[in-house]
């Protein structure tokens, strides 16, 4: 199983939904960054459970500790490692499905594969891992930050059939996005998003939804021609992400209805450099990053784990009916802004360095 991300900042996470701990190890940081559990707990933060009735009610205060790589506040460049405790964990929530694969989970997938599987929580498929994904890019964000003011900007632009007006991303901030506990900066859409959720949610269902991430400041020469071409490490990192179904960069799908002639972006003089006059590209051209702002977007599914009774079979194929117990999100991608930044500010800081390297 591969558990770790990156080539020169390296990410490796740990634990189960509901074992003692999570977290990770993060190696490649570079050493001199002052660095504080504060600076990492903030997103962590946004991430928890239990912060609004739209989410899961696992109360967790998902408290980060710091427990090796940095010295009176700075990192000495040797590994990190990131601990937070599970404390409010129910593994018996999930006797029942001990016997019963939940539908369209990882279940069945797991079993099949190592004949063994975490007996609670999804384990490893849980959401719970995306913890160390987060307080690992929490660090490559300050990284980011510090050496060329980049800033990363996810929102929720879709929740089921309901989808907000086009956001002006130039004037996007964390604070505006946060305003709802949808995540939506869009406030007459946000209201729409919450009677939706919490109707399915009452139905003891669950609704998909989609994440838009800005990316601001992006240095012109990010990404490795072919295999790494930065929008394919975008999507790797963004499907890696439990529950995603699709990304898209730029004009996405849309693009392939367009002609040539209204896709491309022509380039234009902008101060001292050269940009394009529009971003149909979405900041990336032959792999590499052009300057302009990178937008993608990820789709989330319905979280699979629903209290509504389904028809479904056992290990052994008998027919059963499961109405799964437990708490669950009914939509998750309120939940997902800070995993999609925190990837998103994983695949940048390691293109990063490989750049410095290149460029030695």
């Amino acid at each position: 199983m591969s558990s770790t991300f990156g080539t020169l900042f390296r990410v490796t996470t740990f634990g189960e939904s509901h074992g003692k701990a999570v977290g990770a190890v993060v190696d490649g940081c570079p050493a001199k960054l002052r660095l504080s559990e504060a600076d990492i707990q903030a997103q962590l933060g946004r991430r928890r459970p239990g912060q609004s009735d739209l989410a899961t009610p696992r109360d967790e205060g998902d408290t980060v500790v710091i427990l090796s790589g940095v010295e009176s506040g700075l990192t000495l460049g040797t590994p990190i490692g990131l601990l937070v405790e599970n404390r409010d964990q129910r593994p018996g929530d999930y006797a029942e499905t001990a016997d019963i694969p939940r539908p369209s989970h990882a279940d069945f997938t797991y079993q099949m594969k190592y004949g063994i599987r975490a007996s609670s929580g999804g384990g490893r498929a849980s959401a719970r891992e995306t913890i160390g994904r987060v307080a690992a890019g929490a660090i490559a964000e300050k990284i980011l930050k510090e050496r060329c003011d980049l800033s990363i900007v996810a929102y929720v632009s879709t929740v089921g059939t309901i989808e907000a007006p086009r956001i002006a991303l130039e004037e996007l901030t964390r604070e505006a996005v946060d305003a709802s506990p949808t995540r939506c900066p869009d406030q007459a859409t946000a209201a729409k998003m919450v009677d939706l959720i919490e109707q399915t949610r009452d139905r003891k269902d669950s609704v998909g939804g989609v994440v838009t991430c800005l990316c601001r400041k992006v240095p012109v020469g990010l990404g490795e021609p072919v295999f790494d071409k930065l929008e394919a490490k975008l999507a790797q990192a963004m499907l890696s992400i439990p529950a995603s179904k699709g990304f898209e960069i730029g004009s996405g799908f849309a693009g392939a209805r367009m002609q040539g002639s209204a896709h491309n972006d022509p380039f234009v003089r902008k101060g001292s450099r050269l940009g394009t006059r529009s971003n149909n590209s979405g900041g990336v051209q032959g792999g590499i990053s052009n300057g302009e702002p990178i937008v993608f977007r990820v789709a989330f599914k319905p979280p699979a784990t629903i209290g509504l009774p389904q028809k479904t079979a056992t290990f052994q194929g008998k027919e059963v009916s499961l109405a799964a117990k437990g708490r669950h999100d009914p939509c998750v991608v309120p939940r997902a802004v800070p995993i999609v930044e925190s990837m998103a500010a994983l695949v940048l800081v390691d293109m990063m360095l490989r750049q410095d390297y290149r460029t030695r």
